[in-house]
C-alpha cells in the first residue's frame, strides 16, 4: 500500500497536470459549452476510459516498448496529431449552438456515444499522455510496500478519479457560460474559433515533438 505522504505528492503532481492547458481540457470545454452537460459528461466519460487504459498499458510495460521503437512512437504521435486537427476543424465547421432539447433520443444516443468516442480516442492517440504514465507512476512504487500490482491500481485509479474530478469541473463551468453564450452570436463565433484554434496548435506541437 502507498503511503500516506506518497500518495500527497503523487496527488499533488496530478493537480498540477491536469491543471495545465492541454488538448482534453480544451475538448470537454468545448464540448460543454457548444453541445451542454449531457455530451460533456460524455466526453469526460471517454476520457477516463483512455487513461484507464494508458494505466494499463503503461503496467503492461507498453509504454516501455514505445520508448524503445521511436518509429513506433511517431507513428502514434502523428496519428494523435492528424486526429486532433481533424477534431479542430470539425469545431470549426461546427453550427455551434444547434443541438436542442428537441433532438430525437436515437440521434441523441448516437451524439453521445461519438463524444465518448471523441474524448477516448483523443487521449489514447496521445502518446506522451501514456509515457507521462509510465514515468510517474514507478516514482511512486517500492518493493517494500507491498505488492506491485497492488500499488500500481490504487495509484492508477487516484489518476482517474483526479482527472474526472477535473472534468466534472470543467463540464459545470463550461456548461454555465454556455447559457450567456446562446444570446451572444459573435460570442459563440470567438468560442469555436478559439478552441479549433487551440487544438490545431496542439496538433502541430505533437506533431513536431
Amino acid at each position: 500500500m502507498v503511503s500516506l505522504h506518497l500518495l500527497s505528492v503523487f496527488i499533488g503532481a496530478l493537480v498540477v497536470v491536469y491543471a495545465l492547458p492541454g488538448p482534453d481540457m480544451a475538448l470537454v470545454l468545448q464540448t460543454s459549452t457548444s453541445k451542454g452537460i449531457r455530451q460533456g459528461l460524455a466526453t469526460a466519460g471517454g476520457l477516463a476510459i483512455a487513461r484507464t487504459a494508458h494505466v494499463t498499458l503503461s503496467a503492461c510495460g507498453v509504454a516501455a516498448l514505445l520508448r524503445g521503437a521511436p518509429w513506433l512512437y511517431s507513428v502514434v504521435r502523428i496519428a494523435g496529431s492528424v486526429y486532433l486537427a481533424y477534431v479542430a476543424i470539425q469545431i470549426f465547421r461546427s453550427p455551434g449552438f444547434g443541438v436542442t432539447d428537441a433532438v430525437e433520443p436515437q440521434q441523441r444516443d448516437a451524439s453521445l456515444r461519438s463524444a465518448v468516442l471523441k474524448g477516448m480516442l483523443s487521449c489514447l492517440l496521445n502518446p506522451k499522455a501514456l509515457l507521462f504514465c509510465s514515468v510517474l507512476l514507478p516514482q511512486f512504487v517500492h518493493a517494500d510496500a507491498g505488492p506491485v500490482w497492488s500499488q500500481v491500481l490504487e495509484l492508477g485509479v487516484v489518476l482517474v478519479v483526479i482527472g474526472v474530478m477535473f472534468d466534472l469541473a470543467l463540464t459545470f463551468g463550461a456548461a454555465r457560460i454556455a447559457n450567456w453564450l446562446r444570446g451572444n452570436p459573435r460570442a459563440q463565433i470567438m468560442q469555436r474559433w478559439t478552441f479549433s484554434a487551440a487544438l490545431m496548435a496542439f496538433a502541430l506541437r505533437l506533431s513536431v515533438e
